[in-house]
């Protein structure tokens, strides 16, 4: 995997706002959690991996977790963009959109069914079903979703990928979200 941030999040960047929070979720060695950090976000990075981990500490604030065996290491905290890509632990999407805090933002994108016709993740259990990110997003506004093949990647995948935000509740407010 390359060390560029995801598209999918750029085209979002809006979401990306100086002394924000932000939580980079399975963040792995951090090519988002980098790219938060030098927007000027305050940046929580999640993972098993320790050995991964270490070289972002001076970046972010860094959990240690097994979110599959443990319990979720978050309490009830709440982020300003919740960034998931490239997992899937099914238990955790209610807790994953009850991280997003009012006017936050989601934004996932991970292998879709399908993909275990070309290479891997091949496994059901690592890829999401059709419309099941939108299922996950209840009570959150989505503003882009896509689910299909994506051929002009570097490397060829079936992808599900969504943006949605937590609405501030301020009758006769609206916010302007900009598309793309």
């Amino acid at each position: 995997m390359s060390g560029a941030p995801s598209p999918w999040l750029l085209r979002w960047r809006q979401a990306l706002r100086p002394g924000a929070t932000a939580l980079d979720l399975a963040c792995g060695s951090g090519r988002h959690l980098r790219h938060l950090a030098a927007a000027g976000m305050q940046v929580t990075g999640v993972d098993r991996d320790a050995a991964a981990l270490e070289p972002l500490r001076e970046l972010a604030e860094i959990i240690v977790a097994d979110v599959e065996a443990g319990p979720w290491p978050l309490a009830e905290r709440r982020f300003d963009l919740v960034l998931v890509t490239n997992y899937l632990w099914r238990p955790l999407l209610p807790r994953i959109a009850a991280a997003v805090a009012p006017g936050g933002w989601l934004i996932y994108e991970t292998f879709a069914d399908g993909q275990q016709t070309i290479g891997r993740p091949a496994r059901a259990e690592f890829l999401l079903r059709p419309g099941e990110l939108l299922e996950a997003c209840r009570g959150l506004r989505v503003l882009g979703y896509e689910d299909g093949y994506e051929e002009q990647a570097v490397n060829p995948r079936f992808v599900q990928r969504v943006a949605a935000v937590r609405e501030q509740a301020e009758p006769g407010v609206y916010q302007r979200y900009v598309l793309g």
